[in-house]
Protein backbone atom coordinates (compact mmCIF):
# COMPACT_ATOMS: atom_id res chain seq x y z
CA UNK A 1 0.00 0.00 0.00
CA UNK A 2 1.48 3.23 -1.24
CA UNK A 3 1.56 6.91 0.74
CA UNK A 4 -0.78 8.24 -2.62
CA UNK A 5 -3.02 4.64 -2.36
CA UNK A 6 -5.83 5.56 -4.49
CA UNK A 7 -5.44 9.51 -3.98
CA UNK A 8 -6.03 11.77 -7.21
CA UNK A 9 -3.49 13.84 -8.18
CA UNK A 10 -3.07 16.51 -11.05
CA UNK A 11 0.16 17.48 -12.19
CA UNK A 12 0.29 20.58 -14.91
CA UNK A 13 3.14 20.31 -17.45
CA UNK A 14 3.56 16.54 -16.90
CA UNK A 15 4.66 15.37 -19.73
CA UNK A 16 8.17 15.97 -19.68
CA UNK A 17 10.64 17.22 -17.23
CA UNK A 18 10.12 17.73 -13.65
CA UNK A 19 6.33 17.29 -13.81
CA UNK A 20 6.75 13.93 -15.74
CA UNK A 21 9.04 12.67 -12.44
CA UNK A 22 6.95 13.77 -9.79
CA UNK A 23 3.84 11.97 -11.67
CA UNK A 24 5.55 8.96 -11.72
CA UNK A 25 6.61 9.39 -8.29
CA UNK A 26 3.12 9.35 -6.97
CA UNK A 27 2.24 6.72 -9.24
CA UNK A 28 4.62 4.58 -8.07
CA UNK A 29 3.03 5.47 -4.43
CA UNK A 30 -0.54 4.07 -5.53
CA UNK A 31 -2.03 7.50 -6.57
CA UNK A 32 -4.36 8.28 -9.96
CA UNK A 33 -2.11 9.92 -11.93
CA UNK A 34 -3.71 12.90 -13.99
CA UNK A 35 -1.10 13.98 -16.72
CA UNK A 36 -2.41 17.54 -17.69
CA UNK A 37 -0.22 19.50 -20.18
CA UNK A 38 -0.50 22.09 -23.05
CA UNK A 39 0.61 19.58 -25.91
CA UNK A 40 -2.17 16.34 -25.21
CA UNK A 41 -0.07 13.74 -27.91
CA UNK A 42 2.34 14.43 -25.24
CA UNK A 43 0.16 14.12 -22.61
CA UNK A 44 -1.44 10.96 -23.66
CA UNK A 45 1.51 9.10 -24.56
CA UNK A 46 2.76 9.48 -21.01
CA UNK A 47 0.27 8.46 -19.81
CA UNK A 48 -0.20 5.41 -21.90
CA UNK A 49 3.66 4.95 -20.92
CA UNK A 50 2.50 5.08 -17.14
CA UNK A 51 -0.37 3.04 -17.74
CA UNK A 52 2.10 0.31 -19.51
CA UNK A 53 3.91 -0.04 -16.34
CA UNK A 54 0.72 -0.59 -14.00
CA UNK A 55 0.00 2.43 -13.19
CA UNK A 56 -3.67 3.93 -13.27
CA UNK A 57 -3.12 7.44 -15.12
CA UNK A 58 -4.82 9.85 -17.87
CA UNK A 59 -3.66 12.26 -19.81
CA UNK A 60 -6.16 15.88 -20.24
CA UNK A 61 -5.48 18.74 -22.55
CA UNK A 62 -4.30 22.26 -20.61
CA UNK A 63 -3.37 25.58 -21.09
CA UNK A 64 -3.45 26.87 -17.39
CA UNK A 65 -3.33 30.52 -18.36
CA UNK A 66 -6.99 29.54 -20.06
CA UNK A 67 -9.92 29.58 -17.42
CA UNK A 68 -12.25 27.47 -19.83
CA UNK A 69 -9.37 25.03 -20.43
CA UNK A 70 -8.73 24.99 -16.79
CA UNK A 71 -12.16 23.78 -15.79
CA UNK A 72 -13.11 21.85 -18.85
CA UNK A 73 -9.77 19.67 -17.50
CA UNK A 74 -10.57 19.13 -13.83
CA UNK A 75 -14.68 18.62 -14.56
CA UNK A 76 -13.43 15.89 -17.24
CA UNK A 77 -10.87 14.44 -14.07
CA UNK A 78 -14.27 14.28 -12.08
CA UNK A 79 -16.13 12.82 -14.34
CA UNK A 80 -13.56 10.14 -14.46
CA UNK A 81 -12.49 9.72 -10.88
CA UNK A 82 -14.68 11.69 -8.91
CA UNK A 83 -12.25 13.74 -6.97
CA UNK A 84 -8.94 15.70 -6.59
CA UNK A 85 -7.10 14.86 -3.47
CA UNK A 86 -3.71 16.57 -5.01
CA UNK A 87 -2.80 19.37 -7.05
CA UNK A 88 0.72 20.17 -8.49
CA UNK A 89 0.92 23.43 -10.25
CA UNK A 90 3.97 23.03 -12.12
CA UNK A 91 3.93 24.20 -15.78
CA UNK A 92 6.09 26.99 -16.90
CA UNK A 93 7.85 28.38 -19.20
CA UNK A 94 11.61 30.46 -19.22
CA UNK A 95 11.96 34.29 -21.17
CA UNK A 96 14.76 36.14 -20.57
CA UNK A 97 15.63 40.00 -21.25
CA UNK A 98 17.03 42.55 -19.77
CA UNK A 99 14.31 44.62 -18.44
CA UNK A 100 14.51 47.62 -20.78
CA UNK A 101 14.50 45.44 -23.53
CA UNK A 102 11.38 42.76 -22.25
CA UNK A 103 8.84 43.03 -24.29
CA UNK A 104 5.17 43.81 -22.05
CA UNK A 105 3.88 40.65 -23.98
CA UNK A 106 6.33 38.16 -22.54
CA UNK A 107 6.14 39.76 -19.07
CA UNK A 108 2.02 38.74 -19.74
CA UNK A 109 2.95 35.54 -21.05
CA UNK A 110 5.12 34.76 -18.17
CA UNK A 111 2.80 36.14 -15.59
CA UNK A 112 0.09 34.20 -17.45
CA UNK A 113 1.40 30.42 -17.69
CA UNK A 114 3.56 31.02 -13.53
CA UNK A 115 0.92 32.43 -12.02
CA UNK A 116 -2.75 32.68 -13.50
CA UNK A 117 -2.24 29.33 -14.07
CA UNK A 118 -0.97 28.51 -10.36
CA UNK A 119 -4.41 30.64 -9.54
CA UNK A 120 -6.92 28.93 -11.80
CA UNK A 121 -5.89 25.54 -10.96
CA UNK A 122 -6.06 25.92 -7.56
CA UNK A 123 -9.55 27.53 -7.82
CA UNK A 124 -10.35 24.61 -10.02
CA UNK A 125 -9.23 21.74 -7.86
CA UNK A 126 -9.80 23.01 -4.01
CA UNK A 127 -13.66 22.70 -4.30
CA UNK A 128 -13.37 19.21 -4.87
CA UNK A 129 -10.43 19.16 -1.88
CA UNK A 130 -13.09 21.47 0.01
CA UNK A 131 -16.17 19.05 -0.80
CA UNK A 132 -14.19 15.86 -0.36
CA UNK A 133 -12.91 16.62 3.25
CA UNK A 134 -9.48 17.69 2.29
CA UNK A 135 -6.27 17.59 -0.24
CA UNK A 136 -3.16 19.05 -0.84
CA UNK A 137 -1.67 21.12 -3.27
CA UNK A 138 1.91 22.26 -4.03
CA UNK A 139 3.68 25.43 -6.26
CA UNK A 140 6.40 24.80 -7.87
CA UNK A 141 8.61 27.87 -7.24
CA UNK A 142 12.19 28.18 -7.71
CA UNK A 143 15.21 29.38 -5.59
CA UNK A 144 14.04 32.71 -7.61
CA UNK A 145 11.38 32.67 -5.22
CA UNK A 146 13.45 33.79 -2.60
CA UNK A 147 15.99 35.66 -4.66
CA UNK A 148 16.81 37.20 -7.89
CA UNK A 149 19.15 36.88 -11.03
CA UNK A 150 20.18 39.36 -13.61
CA UNK A 151 17.80 38.97 -17.00
CA UNK A 152 14.58 37.07 -15.53
CA UNK A 153 12.45 40.49 -14.13
CA UNK A 154 9.28 37.87 -15.02
CA UNK A 155 10.13 34.73 -13.77
CA UNK A 156 11.17 36.19 -10.67
CA UNK A 157 8.41 38.07 -10.32
CA UNK A 158 6.12 35.05 -10.90
CA UNK A 159 8.00 32.86 -8.75
CA UNK A 160 7.97 35.27 -5.78
CA UNK A 161 4.24 35.77 -6.16
CA UNK A 162 3.08 31.73 -5.63
CA UNK A 163 4.78 32.17 -2.32
CA UNK A 164 2.28 34.93 -1.47
CA UNK A 165 -0.45 32.75 -3.14
CA UNK A 166 0.32 29.40 -1.31
CA UNK A 167 0.76 31.37 2.07
CA UNK A 168 -3.35 32.58 1.53
CA UNK A 169 -4.39 29.14 0.23
CA UNK A 170 -2.83 27.67 3.60
CA UNK A 171 -5.19 30.17 5.64
CA UNK A 172 -7.94 29.62 4.06
CA UNK A 173 -7.92 26.09 3.28
CA UNK A 174 -6.65 24.70 7.20
CA UNK A 175 -10.61 24.49 8.14
CA UNK A 176 -11.25 21.83 5.11
CA UNK A 177 -7.85 20.29 5.80
CA UNK A 178 -6.47 21.57 2.53
CA UNK A 179 -2.70 22.00 2.83
CA UNK A 180 -0.64 24.38 0.38
CA UNK A 181 3.23 24.97 -0.02
CA UNK A 182 5.91 25.47 -2.13
CA UNK A 183 8.96 23.80 -3.56
CA UNK A 184 12.19 25.73 -4.57
CA UNK A 185 13.77 23.89 -6.66
CA UNK A 186 17.39 24.84 -8.16
CA UNK A 187 18.94 24.42 -11.45
CA UNK A 188 17.14 21.49 -12.47
CA UNK A 189 18.68 20.07 -16.13
CA UNK A 190 15.29 19.76 -18.16
CA UNK A 191 15.29 21.18 -21.42
CA UNK A 192 13.91 23.95 -19.93
CA UNK A 193 17.13 24.60 -18.62
CA UNK A 194 19.28 23.64 -21.63
CA UNK A 195 17.46 26.00 -23.50
CA UNK A 196 18.96 28.97 -20.66
CA UNK A 197 22.31 27.74 -21.40
CA UNK A 198 23.27 29.23 -24.93
CA UNK A 199 20.90 31.94 -24.07
CA UNK A 200 22.49 33.03 -21.17
CA UNK A 201 26.22 32.85 -22.87
CA UNK A 202 25.07 35.44 -25.65
CA UNK A 203 22.98 37.57 -23.40
CA UNK A 204 26.01 37.58 -21.15
CA UNK A 205 29.21 37.26 -23.64
CA UNK A 206 30.76 34.26 -21.85
CA UNK A 207 30.85 30.47 -22.68
CA UNK A 208 28.02 28.27 -22.03
CA UNK A 209 30.46 26.51 -19.59
CA UNK A 210 30.74 29.65 -17.65
CA UNK A 211 27.15 30.36 -17.52
CA UNK A 212 26.64 26.50 -15.92
CA UNK A 213 29.40 27.05 -13.47
CA UNK A 214 29.64 30.40 -12.93
CA UNK A 215 26.25 31.72 -12.74
CA UNK A 216 23.83 28.50 -12.54
CA UNK A 217 25.73 27.17 -10.00
CA UNK A 218 28.23 29.13 -8.33
CA UNK A 219 25.86 29.32 -5.14
CA UNK A 220 25.78 25.73 -4.38
CA UNK A 221 27.68 23.78 -2.05
CA UNK A 222 28.94 21.08 -4.77
CA UNK A 223 28.36 22.62 -8.04
CA UNK A 224 25.61 19.86 -8.62
CA UNK A 225 22.67 20.40 -10.60
CA UNK A 226 19.58 19.25 -9.09
CA UNK A 227 17.59 16.38 -10.12
CA UNK A 228 13.98 15.73 -11.31
CA UNK A 229 14.14 12.86 -8.72
CA UNK A 230 15.28 15.07 -5.86
CA UNK A 231 12.44 17.82 -6.82
CA UNK A 232 9.71 14.14 -6.74
CA UNK A 233 11.06 13.17 -3.31
CA UNK A 234 10.05 16.71 -1.76
CA UNK A 235 6.97 16.69 -3.73
CA UNK A 236 6.09 12.86 -2.20
CA UNK A 237 7.12 14.40 1.63
CA UNK A 238 4.50 17.62 0.75
CA UNK A 239 1.47 15.51 -0.97
CA UNK A 240 1.86 12.48 1.94
CA UNK A 241 1.89 14.75 5.20
CA UNK A 242 -1.11 13.27 7.65
CA UNK A 243 -1.64 16.88 8.86
CA UNK A 244 -1.30 20.77 9.22
CA UNK A 245 1.96 20.64 10.26
CA UNK A 246 3.25 21.47 7.33
CA UNK A 247 1.42 23.91 5.70
CA UNK A 248 2.08 27.34 4.26
CA UNK A 249 5.75 26.58 3.86
CA UNK A 250 8.18 26.31 1.21
CA UNK A 251 11.39 23.77 1.22
CA UNK A 252 14.27 25.04 -1.03
CA UNK A 253 15.69 21.97 -3.09
CA UNK A 254 19.13 23.00 -4.59
CA UNK A 255 22.95 22.19 -3.29
CA UNK A 256 22.89 24.93 -0.84
CA UNK A 257 22.05 27.61 -3.39
CA UNK A 258 19.80 30.35 -0.83
CA UNK A 259 19.66 28.66 2.53
CA UNK A 260 17.05 29.91 4.60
Amino acid sequence: MGQLQDKVALITGSASGIGREIALKFGEEGAKIVIADLNMAAAQATADDFTAKGHTAMAVSMDVSSEQAVEDGVAAVIAAWGKVDILVSNAGIQIVHPIEDFPFSDWKKMLAIHLDGAFLTTKACIRSMYANGGGSIIYIGSVHSKEASVLKSAYVTAKHGLLGLCRVVAKEGAKHNVRANVICPGFVRTPLVEKQIPEQAKALGITEEEVVKNVMLKETVDGEFTTTDDVAAAALFFAGAKTNAMTGQSIVVSHGWFME
